[in-house]
């Protein structure tokens, strides 16, 4: 993200969401209609939602918190590096079945005032879908003109939603990272080894991701990543980008798909601006195509005009 000098016009603010619709539309294209087992932590409470949606009636019972016990240095019940290879190699399986799947997906980024409140906002909802012939477009459920102030999304904020938050690791993309076996925790009610990662390597117009990845110690697939983008900026350029965590369930019994991602940071600006801003991106209404297909990205369609 980077810091806004001046307030943007409307029309400016129309052109952004329609430039993060197609980039945010192909993020983690894999997602499934009903978990069989649920991942190390539900959608917490306290996140990025819309600012217009209605709150929430109270519930009878607490909402189910992440437990994560302390890392141990406990060796792995088989060689680290079978690990990574397994895991790498499931990761590839995951790139390829994400395109079999249909989804809606929710956007929302907020920035926050003071006293802890949204007052501006980014939000694009839309649905991943098939055309009877099997080719996969997106449509636009609701994208409202952006009432952001103080921070502008750039080319590597959407590259980041599509590429570094749903984090695919596979062989092609090892040798570009470090990867440090820290040790074992019980995240929730999962077993999982605990590895740090940072790139090897900057390259130009390439985005990575510096931080910790939890590996599920049975199916040996990634389920929980934490850390910041990063990569190569312009000297001249003022950005900053947040912590962010996201999450996956098990589908179908086989595949860990990415279900959820937030963030709730302070950035801080070379300028001495710190804005603080949070965010969330939901996948919902998942559907398994009736077929195999391969296909490309989705194209966009447009709401209907009333």
């Amino acid at each position: 993200m980077s810091e806004v000098i001046s307030v943007a016009t409307e029309s400016k603010g129309k052109r952004l969401g329609s430039c993060a619709l197609v980039i945010c539309a192909c993020a983690t294209l894999a997602l499934p209609m009903a978990a069989q087992r649920q991942g190390p932590l539900p959608p917490p409470p306290g996140t990025a939602m819309p600012s217009s949606a209605p709150a929430e009636p109270a519930k009878t019972s607490a909402p189910r918190q992440e437990a994560s016990s302390h890392i141990t240095t406990d060796a792995p019940a088989v060689p680290v590096q079978q690990i990574i290879q397994k895991f790498t190699e499931h990761e590839d399986e995951f790139r390829r079945e994400r395109d079999n799947f249909t989804y809606t997906q929710i956007f929302v980024f907020q920035e926050i005032d003071d006293d802890g409140q949204p007052d501006g906002e980014y939000r694009l909802t839309s649905d991943i879908l098939f055309t009877p012939a099997g080719k996969r477009y997106e449509k636009v459920v609701e994208a409202p003109s952006p009432t952001l102030k103080r921070i502008s999304m750039t080319q590597e904020d959407f590259d980041d939603i599509e590429k570094v938050w749903p984090l695919v690791l596979t062989p092609d993309e090892l040798p570009k990272y470090d990867v440090k076996y820290v040790g074992r925790e019980q995240v929730d009610e999962v077993g999982t080894y605990v590895f740090d990662i940072a790139p090897k390597k900057l390259e130009k117009k390439q985005r990575y991701l510096e931080g910790r990845i939890w590996v599920e110690d049975k199916d040996l697939q990634i389920v929980k990543t934490r850390g910041k983008a990063t990569g190569l900026l312009k000297k001249k350029e003022e950005q900053a980008f947040p912590v962010f965590e996201t999450f996956r369930e098990n589908i179908e019994g086989h595949y860990w798909f990415p279900t959820y991602t937030r963030a709730d940071d302070i950035l801080h600006f070379k300028s001495g601006q710190d804005t603080h801003i949070r965010l969330s991106v939901r996948y919902q209404n998942y559907k398994r195509f009736g077929s195999t297909i391969k296909i490309g990205k989705p194209t966009q369609v447009d709401p209907e005009k009333p």
